[in-house]
C-alpha cells in the first residue's frame, strides 16, 4: 500500500515559476520510477517528466529546458521545478510512482490526488 502526497500547486503569472513536490509513503511496494503527469480540460493526460531509478530523466518536448525533475531515491520523494510557465501549462498535475509489491508481483502505478497549477495574468 503506497500513498502519494503532492504539494506546491498554485496560481502564477506567465513567466513565473513553481515547484511541485511529492512524497511516497507506505510499505510492501518497491518503487522503481517516479514522475509527473498533467491533465487539462479537453485534453488527454500526458506525461510531463519522469525518472527511472538508475536512468536519466525524460521530459515532454514542450517543457524541455523549462522543467526539471529531481528526487531522493532513498526517501522516495520527487520534485518538479517549473520555470517560465505559460498558459498552456495550466493543468492538474499528478505525481505517479511505478513499481510492484514483490519480485513476482505485477507492475502498477500509484497516483497522487493531483494539484492544480494555473498560469494566468
Amino acid at each position: 500500500q503506497v500513498q502519494l502526497v503532492e504539494s506546491g500547486g498554485g496560481t502564477v503569472q506567465p513567466g513565473g515559476s513553481l515547484t511541485l513536490s511529492c512524497a511516497a509513503s507506505g510499505s510492501g511496494f518497491t518503487i522503481y520510477s517516479m514522475g509527473w503527469y498533467r491533465q487539462s480540460p479537453g485534453k488527454q493526460r500526458e506525461l510531463v517528466a519522469s525518472n527511472t531509478y538508475g536512468g536519466i530523466p525524460e521530459y515532454l518536448d514542450s517543457v524541455k529546458g523549462r522543467f526539471h525533475i529531481s528526487g531522493d531515491n532513498r526517501k522516495n520523494t520527487i520534485d518538479l521545478q517549473m520555470n517560465n510557465l505559460q498558459a498552456e501549462d495550466t493543468a492538474v498535475y499528478y505525481c505517479v510512482a511505478g513499481g510492484r509489491e514483490s519480485d513476482h508481483g505485477s507492475w502498477r502505478a500509484s497516483w497522487g490526488q493531483g494539484t492544480q497549477v494555473t498560469v494566468s495574468a
